[in-house]
């Protein structure tokens, strides 16, 4: 960017000393502004890259269309393409928008935006791309988004200028139809409207195919990284934990789609509508009509141009005005609906036991309440909506005839002609449309502004469960020599703080297997997740042996949704483990029943039993081979029988593995070597205390 800013720099001095010497004041204007935009240039490394991109697009084409303006004005350009010759008000326009770019950089909820739209363009995983006539092609995922979306913008900014032609188009082709001027107004029809209309018809086929594949694109980017951050390291565990944001599950697969989609949705049509604004106010300054300040003979250079300023800003005004509650009703209809979503699947994950507890009843007023709140803030909206509709269509309506009525009595007394009038009504419009886009799009944009603090939250969110485990006052996890697993100084908190577990030195590698006991809220689970690595309150030290696999099966065992195959090999892939060690798991917990159905796609947690569930969790550790396998009452749907079998499998399966169980069966006792009891403390909290195995 700072070779950039030089370019600019030079090009702006050279203007304006032409500029001087020819006496031109577009070229005077031209270097002024260049020297404003070389100074946002050069400000713009401390800006988001994906703002960079726009500042380097404006930058290259006012050095490019500056720099002809400046030819054409010293006499140099070509004499054969002189029609061709940029004017300065081009190069100054872009300029502008340089200028603007660094200026809105500085905006908070533009500043969100980039923050969230910049990795993407700045990504450096490589990615395969095909490009007709070349076929495929290898390149970095970043540099193609920033390739596309340069692309777009050109492209967007050329259709801007093919309607500017058209502009003119219009006005020639209405004064031939006045003046009865049969080939002017065939020439106008056939060799200007339809080869622009063509080129218009083509580019926008182009857009589309661009614009698709870089939508698509971004937001598989953003789905992957967020499910990644998400996922990574148990933060979303820790997320659920804290509360700290609902429904990631949205947040994931709908705010990224919104935000990929309205980003670039508001970014091109602005940038649309501002290079038409400016184009445009140039055409209805540039017209000469003779109004005069009522009372005197001083003209108003420009009244048209200051009128659809004028009128368009106030309603732009009004509207924020009454537009303005519904960002906060978007964010939280969204928020309801997910809710709403929510409690549909979960009732249909839990369907079994809410038919067994005959819960229906219970369901629906639930779901009825959930509804209702959709409704209530639904109304909200609307009633909110109607307000705004009311003012915009009205305003829309008006824009049709206030330009005409601007116009008519100059048309009347012959000051204008027809294709003048025309020429500037489109104009006019064109200009108040351009200044209307916040009007038009205030619902879109409240919508918009939703997804980006959903992000913005989930993002947070994600850091601050990241986060957790840093820091002094952290459940720190260290790899030690030798084979003992031991906790050390640990104090284990609930997320409001309150401390519930107290360790001041635990070491589970004495004995070959370990029952953990004590009475329910004592801590024991708590214990287990925090010796995972799971669990982020508190504060201590986990010693875990160097290069050791450590496996925890809770008492309700997790089944992905795909083939019985991959349930039992999860969380490894499908084909992790051979066809005859995955039978021969499964006949070890007496699941040899299910083995013809290996390849068979369910959603086995509710097909299965919650024994069947709770066996096929201990296949999945048979197949696994651990060095630690941490059973969290792992067990307890089995009957007494089948449990004493099933550790004796462990047993003689794993014999190197170390076993820590939690459960509360007296007959666990003597199928292990050593029993740690949670033993109260006087401040209400528990410590874990070892003790020799007794037989029950």
């Amino acid at each position: 960017m700072r070779p950039l800013s030089f370019a600019v720099a030079a090009l702006a001095v050279i203007a304006l000393i032409a500029g001087q010497q020819s006496g031109s004041g577009g070229l005077l204007g031209l270097g002024g502004v260049g020297l404003l935009l070389a100074l946002a240039i050069y400000r713009s490394t401390e800006i988001a890259f994906f703002l960079k991109i726009f500042s380097g697009i404006f930058g290259t084409e006012y050095v490019v269309f500056g720099a002809g303006a400046v030819l054409a004005q010293l006499g140099v350009w070509p004499a054969g393409w002189q029609a061709l010759a940029p004017p300065a008000s081009l190069a100054t326009t872009v300029a502008i928008f340089g200028v603007l770019i660094y200026a809105i950089s500085f905006i908070p909820v533009i500043q969100r935006i980039a923050r969230i739209a910049s990795p993407y363009y700045e990504a450096t995983e490589v990615t395969t791309s095909r490009l007709w006539p070349f076929g495929p092609f290898q390149i970095r995922l970043g540099r193609l988004a920033v390739l596309l979306l340069v692309f777009l913008v050109v492209l967007n900014q050329a259709q801007v200028g093919i309607s500017l032609r058209l502009s003119f188009f219009n006005r020639d082709f209405y004064n031939a139809i006045q003046e009865k001027d049969a080939p002017s107004f065939w020439y106008q029809l056939i060799y200007v409207f339809s080869l622009w209309a063509a080129i218009w018809v083509v580019s926008s086929l182009i857009e589309i195919f661009a614009n698709y594949t870089l939508l698509i694109r971004w937001r598989r980017w953003m789905a992957e990284k967020y499910s990644h951050d998400w996922l990574s390291n148990a933060t979303h565990y820790r997320v659920s934990l804290a509360g700290t944001a609902d429904n990631p599950d949205q947040r994931i697969a709908e705010d990224t789609r919104a935000f990929v989609n309205q980003t670039y949705g508001f970014a091109l049509p602005l940038l649309s509508q501002i290079s038409t604004l400016v184009s445009f106010s140039i055409i209805l300054w540039s017209i000469k009509i003779p109004i005069t300040i009522p009372g005197t003979d001083i003209i108003i250079p420009g009244f048209l141009l200051w009128m659809a300023l004028i009128y368009s800003i106030a309603a732009t005004w009004i509207t924020h005005l009454i537009g303005k509650p519904l960002i906060g009703l978007e964010f939280e209809q969204e928020r309801r609906e997910a809710n709403f979503r929510f409690s549909l699947a979960r009732l249909r994950e839990y369907s079994e036991q809410i038919a067994l507890m005959r819960g229906e009843g219970s369901e629906q007023k639930h779901l009825s309440e959930r509804f209702g709140d959709i409704v209530t803030n639904f109304y909200r909206l609307v009633w909110r909506r109607i307000k705004l509709s009311t003012f915009t269509s009205s305003y829309n309506q008006a824009n049709v005839v206030v330009p005409y009525v601007l116009l008519a009595p100059h048309y009347f007394t012959g000051l204008i002609t027809l294709g003048i009038m025309t020429q500037v009504a489109s104009a006019f419009d064109r200009v108040q449309t351009a200044m209307s886009f916040f009007i038009n799009s205030y619902q879109s944009i409240a919508s918009y502004l939703a997804s980006i603090n959903r992000l913005t939250t989930f993002e947070a969110a994600i850091a601050q469960a990241q986060a957790a485990p840093a820091g002094n006052r952290a459940i720190h996890h260290t790899r030690v020599p030798g084979g003992e697993l031991g906790v050390t100084g640990a104090t284990l908190t609930l997320p409001d703080g309150r401390a519930i577990v107290r360790v001041d030195n635990l070491n589970l590698g004495d004995a070959h297997s370990t029952l953990v006991i004590g009475p329910s809220g004592s801590g024991k689970s708590t214990l287990f997740r925090a010796i995972a690595g799971i669990w982020p309150f508190g504060e201590g030290k986990v010693g875990i042996p160097e290069g050791a696999h450590i496996m925890l099966l809770p008492q309700r065992p997790y089944l992905p949704q795909g083939t019985l195959r991959a349930a039992i090999a999860y969380p490894a892939t499908e084909d992790a483990y051979p066809d005859s060690a995955v039978k021969e798991a499964m006949a070890k917990v007496k699941l040899s029943h299910l083995t013809d159905r290996l390849d068979e796609v369910d959603l086995w947690g509710q097909r299965l039993s919650g024994g069947e569930q709770q066996r096929l969790a201990v296949a999945r550790a048979l197949l696994a081979k651990p060095d630690w396998l941490f059973l969290d009452e792992a067990t307890a749907s089995l009957d007494e029988k089948l449990e004493g079998e099933i550790y004796d499998v462990i047993d003689r399966t794993l014999p190197e593995t170390k076993i820590v169980s939690i459960g509360h069966r007296s007959t666990l006792r003597e199928m292990h070597d050593e029993i740690v009891m949670m033993q109260p403390n006087a401040d209400g909290t528990y410590s874990p205390t070892a003790m020799a195995a007794e037989p029950a």
